[in-house]
């Protein structure tokens, strides 16, 4: 089959996670209220951050971005899945499938590097805590996330390209959400190229700032271990209790899906994987960064004790 097919395939349809009305309503409620729940608590870590002076740090900087990052990536996926969930047509256009894949590629790939600055923000505080102020100094914090940024969307360009590049023979997807692995099944022709392209992409994207975050955290238990006193060593521990436990989720599901041999891989699987990274971790991550966190619940309960004065 010719390239020019790929040119005229207007639309695709997307099987989702379920083929039952009944299923499909539930996962509807359900999804929704941790849609709700993800949106409503990264805003309100982006506003407590930019709110409480407090919170001015470079640490919190980075969390703010993150808590940015988060919501872009599930405005890029959930949106469309709930109105699949109550619609009988499950159709996507081609071009919507292809900005789709690409806005979700570039903030996931924002996400990885951004997780890896933030371990070494970490790794600065607890080993240089003298010189931390000098280092991680407003430039810094802004060059790294701009950094992250540029680098996600590159990585997002070249893949949808290389992707949609690809003559199509078909156009159901067997996934809730234009992913690049559901995509490339759709091919008429050897995808070798592209298989190598995802594996080089994984190992930029996630290896790489997973090496860093594995040598930050090396360190930084070194030099915690280091620690005289057992409550500096919680205090230390505790600032990167919980950006550990969002790496963990984070890197986890992504390795799970995208560095595994191919052999290994099933549709189903990565569905299922897909939908923690896209549906679960952004709306653990405020709830992880707050409860685990008290100067963000101190700068919460400041906030409500102004509004209630205002009243």
């Amino acid at each position: 089959m010719g390239r020019e097919n790929q040119t005229w395939m207007s639309e695709f349809i997307l099987l989702g996670l379920s083929s039952f009305w009944e299923t499909q309503v539930s996962l509807f409620v359900l999804f929704l209220a941790m849609y709700l729940v993800t949106v409503l608590g990264n805003f309100l870590i982006i506003l407590l951050i930019r709110m409480d002076s407090r919170l001015n740090t470079p640490m919190y900087f980075f969390l703010s971005v993150l808590s940015f990052v988060d919501i872009c990536y599930s405005n890029s996926i959930v949106p469309q899945m709930l109105v699949h969930f109550l619609s009988a047509s499950k159709s996507i256009p081609f071009h919507n499938c292809l900005l789709q894949l690409s806005i979700s590629l570039a903030v996931a790939s924002t996400e990885f590097f951004l997780l890896g600055a933030m371990a070494y923000d970490r790794y600065v505080a607890v080993c240089h805590p003298l010189h931390y102020a000098a280092i991680m100094h407003g430039g810094l914090c802004l060059g790294l996330a701009a950094g992250c940024l540029v680098a996600g969307f590159m990585n997002s360009l070249m893949e949808t390209i290389i992707t949609f590049r690809l003559p199509l023979c078909h156009k159901v997807i067997n996934h809730f959400a234009c992913e690049t692995l559901a995509v490339l099944r759709l091919a008429c022709v050897d995808i070798s190229f592209n298989k190598v392209m995802v594996a080089i992409s994984g190992f930029l994207v996630i290896m790489l700032p997973c090496s860093l975050v594995l040598f930050s955290y090396g360190r930084i238990v070194a030099a915690i271990l280091c620690i005289r006193s057992a409550q500096g060593r919680r205090k230390a521990f505790e600032t990167c209790a919980s950006h550990l436990t969002v790496v963990s989720m984070c890197f986890g599901a992504a390795i799970f899906t995208y560095m595994r041999p191919a052999a290994g891989s099933s549709a189903e699987q990565e569905k299922m994987v897909s939908l923690f990274y896209a549906v679960v971790t952004p709306m653990l991550n405020p709830l992880i960064y707050s409860l685990r966190n008290k100067e963000v619940m101190s700068a919460l309960r400041r906030m409500l004790e102004k509004i209630n004065e205002k009243r």
